[in-house]
């Protein structure tokens, strides 16, 4: 049974309170306890024999006491003082520890356990202390970014609701940074809430940067104590962009500076390495003694050859500071003469030259009619075969591009000239005349035969090539005959001849064909007489069958003359 104890206390207890021993071989005992946990204070008494009641209490910094809570050893109840701050906080068991739940910073106090018999007071102190985890220090208030050579803030690192209070320490990359004058300032400060009695902490940094802080991670870290001893909470990173002035220039060339051909457009581009890189630069083009102030590029547009030379730029506040670069503007010319559409006799002589004008060796190749050429053509007399679509060509390989090509049309033109053949065929039947043709355009050929002036249409001719082809005629003369072959283009009319002899075995040839003709008609006049004679013999047989005994014998005569007669038509 709890109750709650007036402000009065019992005689005995009062007689007996300032009569109160310490309790032999018990010292100074402490409890840790977390902030919000429950805070467990054993007695540390043996409890006598003779015990009549337990009672705490605890000191004022006055060092005066302040009872909390009673015990009686006989009713077994419990009764706590009305403390305001310890209402409903308080728990006394059997043994008489004390429990005070939700621990609070004002909780930190020196607690007696008192054991109370008929003729004495046994007391055990116990001191309090309770720890608040602070939160996890963050930085904030961050620079946007760092100069070098520039003592500047950082950022702050906060921890908040610590108690005891911490301290707290930065790092760069992992490493403790220490106070150095003019490099590393920090100001450590830290305040109590009254209400919460709670401590936060702030450490504000001051840095003066250099290029190796470059991607450098800055934490910071919060040491404090707990229950159980030191600890320690780390900060996320901060990495912090770092400012530094330019201290080289560089100039760059698009496209490529070994590509740059007539034509084409340059682009400049001038480069800081500083951070941030510098906006603006001047251009030094060649002949120019004064900049041209732009943006970090600047194009030149259509450049021709006279564009090679030296370009330069440079910072606008600090022209000492300068790069250049040389551009050659690459060229290739081609002159071919003669070029075009040229037409010469055959059997003139023609010179070529293909002249070439470059910025660097270029490589020149000639083709004729799509067909690559071994060398250079020379035309000392022309031929037929000479004439075709030249085409001189020229490339700078390293320079994408720049090729040139000029082209040549020659044409070979030659009056007509004519070379007669004949050939006789080894039956001596037929003969084959050949008109062999040169000329350029292309001869018409025709053939006629002399005297009568007959053409002849059934020709074979051949392919027209080079300026070359031919007509043939194959004849059977029966006598001597003159062929003309007549070649004609736009510059001449050529006429050449040829005597044909009639064939030398015509005459045989007529003897046997009127042989062949005999035989025919005498096979046809002995055929007609052996049908008459055989008639004649149908009928007299017809006859003599009525008289076979009178006329046997003149039949067998009759026989024979037949015999006679076919043996004589043979």
């Amino acid at each position: 049974m709890e109750s709650k104890a007036g402000p009065s206390c019992r005689l005995v207890f009062c007689l007996l309170i300032s009569a109160a021993v310490l309790r032999p071989g018990l010292g100074w005992y402490t409890v840790n306890s977390a902030y919000g946990d429950t805070i467990i204070m054993p007695c540390r008494l043996d409890v006598p024999q003779n015990l009549m009641f337990g009672k705490w209490k605890y000191e004022k910094p006055d060092g005066s006491p302040v009872f909390i809570a009673f015990r009686s050893s006989t009713k077994k109840s419990v009764q706590y003082d009305d403390v305001p701050e310890y209402k409903d906080r308080l728990s006394l068991s059997e043994n008489y520890t004390l429990s005070i739940s939700n621990a609070r910073i004002s909780d930190e106090k020196r607690f007696v356990c008192m054991l109370v018999t008929e003729d004495n007071v046994f007391e055990a102190p116990t001191i309090v202390k309770v720890f608040k985890q602070p939160s996890k220090p963050e930085i904030v208030s961050k620079a946007p970014f760092l100069e070098t050579e520039q003592l500047k803030k950082l950022g702050d690192c906060i921890s908040k609701d610590s108690y005891p209070d911490g301290n707290i320490t930065w790092y760069r990359s992992g490493k403790v940074l220490q106070p150095l004058e003019g490099v590393v300032v920090l100001i450590f400060k830290k305040q109590m809430d009254p209400v919460t009695q709670l401590y936060t902490m702030t450490s504000s940094l001051e840095y003066k940067a250099t290029k190796t802080d470059i991607q450098m991670p800055f934490t910071c870290s919060v040491m404090y104590y707990g229950p159980s001893g030191q600890k320690t909470l780390q900060s996320e990173q901060a990495i912090f962009d770092i400012y530094y002035p330019t201290e080289q220039v560089t100039i760059q060339v698009l496209p490529s500076k070994n590509a740059i051909k007539e034509g084409d457009n340059i682009t400049l581009t001038c480069l800081g390495n500083g951070n941030p890189p510098p906006e603006e630069f001047l251009f030094y083009l060649p002949g120019q003694p004064e900049g041209i102030r732009s943006s970090n590029t600047y194009t030149l547009t259509d450049v021709k050859r006279n564009a090679t030379g030296d370009y330069k730029c440079s910072l606008i506040d600090k022209k000492s500071m300068i790069a250049s670069t040389a551009i050659t503007v690459h060229y290739l010319d081609l002159s071919l003469n003669p070029s075009g559409e040229v037409t010469k006799q055959i059997g003139d002589a023609l010179p070529v030259s293909c002249t070439i004008s470059a910025s660097r060796n270029a490589t020149v190749v000639w083709m004729k009619d799509n067909i690559r050429l071994r060398s250079r053509p020379s035309f000392s007399s022309l031929h037929y075969q000479d004439a075709g679509n030249y085409v001189c060509e020229t490339a700078l390989q390293e320079v994408e591009g720049l090729k040139k090509r000029e082209s040549l049309t020659l044409i070979v033109e030659g009056k007509p000239q004519i070379k007669m053949t004949k050939k006789t065929d080894p039956s001596g039947l037929s003969k084959t005349i050949i008109c062999h043709v040169e000329g350029f355009p292309k001869p018409a050929i025709q053939w006629t035969i002399t005297g009568s002036g007959s053409v002849i249409n059934q020709t074979e001719e051949s392919p027209y090539i080079n300026g070359r082809y031919y007509s043939k005629i194959i004849i059977s003369p029966e006598e001597n005959v003159t062929l003309t072959c007549t070649a004609e283009n736009q510059l001449e009319r050529t006429v050449n001849s040829l005597n044909v002899s009639a064939n030398e075995n015509r005459e045989k040839v007529n003897d046997q064909a009127k042989l062949i003709v005999g035989i025919v008609v005498g096979l046809l006049l002995a055929a007609l007489v052996a049908g008459v004679v055989y008639w004649l013999y149908m009928k007299k047989s017809k006859t003599a069958s009525k008289h076979v005994n009178k006329d046997l014998g003149n039949l067998e005569e009759n026989k024979k003359l037949e015999e006679n007669n076919h043996k004589t038509e043979a």
